[in-house]
């Protein structure tokens, strides 16, 4: 027994059974040359798995469309290839007891042309911006969201066939469902712009798919955010009430989990309480609730400055993070950075061997440990 147990009770809701509560969160590695999973790929999830986590949800993995990809050498999550690949991760994680989902991707406006496979096709957002008052791409038709849409359920069929667990739907971070949520980067005068309702209808397009393309027990899981890589301090909801008004068509639509994305999981959401965003979603929707944000580090993940480097930092207490977990605040936390400097991370705080987890330096962005 060690002050983490909180961290190590299996989960057991609705339609996702986790031995642990311990996340692996998605962190893009661009090491998949041709845009295919490889061995190196297959061992470094598989060696997370060995490590003690519950549930790895992948990397970002671009849809079958040819503005989805942003940086080259980002997995694909369709072709014969490339799903060939992410079949052998999946097997290697469960001979190694974990359970996997692939987190399915397109970043919208934030596409350079020149990045293959997407070749010279600009950016597509819902108004041609990667940031407020830049137009820099294009703006979709409606038929471009029908061929989105399309390739986010596609994706996630796959993802069943080929044996995955779950699979997350990206929609935070100022990506492109992000950019229809954002009024930032969401001028339209259609359907799909307007207030917050109007601006998550493509939102709930995607997850109405996905939903009707998978198995009705397939656990959906919805990853979003307040902040954006293009401004921290943007919000879409001020109030409890507004995140709720937010939150629960997409629990009807068919989101099984909400994968709540903060920069520093122990800042409360609102004034007068002391919930964080997975606090807040769990209470406003009922539904399981992931928590994420430099968990066990002693810096968030981003400098102020805006550039996308992930920080130097060391191991930190999360002491605060068990409290938590004590009081049901949330159901499941995502370590990202911490687990990239030590795989056995969910092994090593289970057995109270804190005092031997390594720092994460920068550096170890350039290999797959």
């Amino acid at each position: 027994m060690t002050q983490a147990d909180a961290l190590f009770r299996p989960l057991e809701s609705e339609k996702l059974t986790l031995k642990n509560r311990v996340v692996m969160a998605p962190m893009t590695r661009t090491m998949s040359p041709g845009n295919v999973p490889n061995d190196e790929v297959v061992d470094y999830y598989r060696r997370r798995a060995e490590g003690g986590v519950g549930l790895i949800i992948t990397e970002g993995t671009f849809v079958d469309h040819p503005a989805a990809i942003a940086y080259p050498n980002v997995p694909a999550f369709f072709g014969n290839e490339a799903l060939a690949g992410w079949k052998r991760v999946v097997e290697a994680v469960h001979e190694a007891g974990g359970k996997i989902a692939p987190q399915i991707w397109h970043v919208g406006a934030i596409r350079r042309p020149g990045v293959n496979p997407g070749g010279d096709t600009p950016g597509y957002s819902p108004s041609g911006m990667a940031v407020p008052g830049k137009v820099r791409g294009h703006a979709m038709t409606q038929d471009d969201i029908n061929d989105v849409v399309a390739a986010f359920a596609k994706a996630a069929k796959d993802a069943e066939e080929i044996g995955f667990d779950a699979v997350e739907i990206h929609g935070a971070h100022g990506y492109l469902i992000d950019q229809f949520f954002w009024d930032g980067t969401n001028q339209r005068d259609d359907a799909y712009g307007g207030d917050l309702a109007a601006r998550s209808k493509f939102a709930l397009e995607v997850v109405q798919a996905v939903r009707a393309a998978v198995s009705p027990d397939f656990p959906v899981i919805f990853r979003f955010s307040q902040w954006k890589q293009q401004d921290y301090g943007a919000r879409l909801c001020e109030t409890p009430e507004e995140l709720g008004a937010f939150l629960q068509p997409l629990a009807e639509a068919g989101v099984d989990i909400f994968h709540c994305s903060t920069r520093r999981f122990w800042e409360p959401e609102f004034d007068g309480s002391d919930l964080n965003l997975a606090g807040w979603a769990r209470k406003l929707t009922g539904k399981p609730c992931i928590t994420v944000g430099s968990v066990g580090l002693n810096a968030d993940f981003l400098p102020e400055d805006g550039t996308a480097d992930f920080k130097a930092a060391e191991p930190a207490s999360i002491d605060n993070l068990v409290d938590r977990m004590d009081r049901d605040e949330f159901d499941m936390v995502a370590v990202g950075r911490a687990l990239i400097a030590n795989p056995d991370w969910a092994n090593q705080v289970q057995a109270g061997k804190l005092a031997d987890l390594a720092a994460f330096e920068k550096e170890m962005l350039h290999k797959l440990y």
